[in-house]
């Protein structure tokens, strides 16, 4: 296992944790945008934040997979728009004071969230199919026969 850096400070050495700094780091800089662009911290809580997530196609259908840990499927909603899919919800800050802790320091996300996508072709809407398991969002949706590939027969 390899050491930490260490970093002095007077005589005594500290250990530095690279990921912890680069956190801060990434934290400083967004206050600094934020500052920047006028935005305060009430137009941010405004605004929503954006899930990972893949899209990927097979002959009959796209399937989104769209990252959502320690989120309930009440705390989702999924909704087809011609042919854009969006996911959206909250996830809505613990209530440590009931447990009796007190929070040191939290890195996940809460808030409202929302992930769009166009998907490339026609869709059926009245098909479409979500599944939540292991915090991962598995949203189907099938193609029109429109969009399903055609194998062409050549003659000659």
């Amino acid at each position: 296992m390899a050491a930490l850096p260490a970093r002095r400070s007077g005589r005594t050495p500290t250990v530095v944790n690279p990921s912890r700094e680069f956190e801060d780091i990434y934290d400083r800089m967004g206050q600094l945008m934020n500052f920047a662009f006028g935005l305060t911290p009430a137009v941010l809580t405004d605004m929503p934040w954006v899930p990972t997530a893949d899209l990927s196609e097979t002959d009959d259908a796209y399937v989104a997979q769209v990252d959502l840990p320690a989120v309930n499927k009440d705390q989702v909603e999924v909704q087809i728009q011609d042919r854009e899919l969006i996911v959206s919800g909250e996830i809505t800050e613990p209530e440590d004071s009931s447990s009796g802790r007190r929070r040191h320091r939290s890195s996940r996300r809460t808030g409202q969230f929302e992930f769009r996508t166009y998907l490339p072709g026609d869709v059926k809407a009245d098909a479409v199919t979500a599944q939540l398991s292991d915090g991962v969002l598995t949203v189907t949706v099938p193609k029109s026969e429109a969009a399903k590939p055609r194998k062409i027969e050549i003659t000659g």
